[in-house]
């Protein structure tokens, strides 16, 4: 065995214990492994779904080396931790590229940590999957390289004031920190509220303040029936407490990346009750959203962590499809479509079940844990659905799937 260099220790022991979860030792030694990026907020204010979506990274990567890997070649990811900070997130996106030679990222959640690192992904023929809703990435020159599995801020705005619509309000206030999609939705839900005869006004603000109750209170002046919340927990925190503070009893609409059981845990019954929210569902009628929840060992899994997922499986059956050869992310960008869209394809959601199909020649066609995998000309996913939520004594309930 020939001698290693402490560089080349260092990068093969690069990952969070990706190794570990391979297959068998015979798998390892046929080919070098294809690293696989995963850029997810561990910590920051939106890292209510870090741990959970870093946790089904490493179950995809157990699931596709347990098969075999691809082509011999077991798969390999490098968790990185974006903070919740766009700079942190293009410092972790850097090395993942320039060091470690991934062949895809994964994850991004945060609208404004993707819009960040998108260019790097792309510039350097890296895949980017994202499970971001801002309209803006997907419109980059992007040359293919992104694949949007989450819905957009266009459809989510548009879901999330068609509901307040149907609650009966008339009169809409968006409050919500300066994100990449903040003066998107206010303008959506405004036009909803304008079309069907209301009104619908928003307010910017600065995010990370312990009060909001100057904002609350110009809010309030509009006399609205319908406050819709789009800041992410720490900031809708604040929000809700002065709304309460306020003595607001209207209505109260947020979206999942704000309004969820992580907030209803951190506030007083009394100041959550109510508020409702707008989820992105994932496949939870599925076989395979019903595997990886056991594999995960929890009751329920949102989904951001079954993107990640499916995330790292689309880069693994993309570079299966394109042969024993193709290496990079253009091999992964030029083949996703191959094996998640392929009308003639075998409909399946398990990995190992994919992965014979591909490496015996035979068309496949792979929806995940996720929901339907099949993506748009620009990257966005087709055909997603919702899950609407109430904040009940603490609890979060489900309302509707829609």
């Amino acid at each position: 065995m020939r001698n290693l260099d402490r560089r080349q220790f260092l990068a093969g022991a690069a990952g969070v214990g990706s190794l570990a979860l391979s297959g068998p030792k015979a798998l390892m030694a046929q080919g070098a492994p294809i690293k696989i990026g995963i850029v997810v907020p561990l910590t920051g204010a939106t890292s209510q779904f870090g741990a959970t979506m870093s946790a089904a990274a490493k179950i995809a990567v157990a699931d596709i080396n347990a098969a075999g890997g691809v082509h011999g070649r077991p798969v390999e990811v490098l968790i990185e931790d974006d903070q919740s900070n766009p700079e942190a997130a293009v410092r972790a996106t850097r090395k993942l590229i320039d060091v470690d030679r991934v062949v895809s990222i994964g994850g991004s959640y945060a609208s404004a940590v993707t819009s960040a690192i998108a260019p790097l992904c792309y510039d350097n023929k890296v895949a980017l999957f994202t499970s971001s809703g801002a309209d803006s990435i997907t419109r980059t020159p992007h040359n293919g390289y992104i694949f949007r599995t989450s819905p957009t801020v266009t459809l989510q705005g548009t879901r999330v004031g068609q509901y307040a619509l149907e609650l009966g309000a008339r009169k809409m206030f968006f409050l919500g920190p300066q994100t990449p999609f903040a003066q998107s939705y206010i303008d959506i839900i405004s036009k909803l509220f304008k079309d069907a005869g209301g009104t619908g006004q928003g307010l910017i603000y600065e995010d990370r303040r312990t009060s909001y109750r100057t904002e609350v209170d110009q809010a309030l002046r509009t006399n609205p029936d319908v406050i819709v919340l789009g800041g992410y927990v720490p900031d809708t925190s604040v929000v809700l407490r002065d709304l309460y503070r306020a003595g607001f009893s209207g209505r109260k609409v947020g979206f999942s990346f704000g309004v969820n059981q992580v907030l209803a845990d951190g506030l007083p019954p009394e100041v959550s009750e109510g508020t409702a929210s707008l989820v992105p569902s994932a496949s939870i009628d599925s076989t395979g959203y019903k595997t990886l929840v056991e594999k995960i060992a929890r009751p329920a899994l949102d989904s951001y962590s079954c993107q990640v997922y499916d995330h790292v499986v689309l880069t693994a059956l993309a570079l299966a499809h394109a042969g024993p050869a193709a290496v990079g992310g253009t091999a992964v960008r030029d083949n996703v479509r191959a094996i998640s869209q392929d009308a003639r394809g075998e409909k399946v959601s398990d990995v190992g079940r994919a992965l014979k199909l591909v490496t015996d020649k035979r068309p496949v066609n792979y929806d995940g844990p996720s929901g339907l995998l099949a993506f748009a000309d620009n990257g966005d996913v087709e055909g997603v659905f919702f899950r609407y939520e109430l904040v009940q004594q603490g609890k979060m309930a489900l309302l509707k799937v829609a």
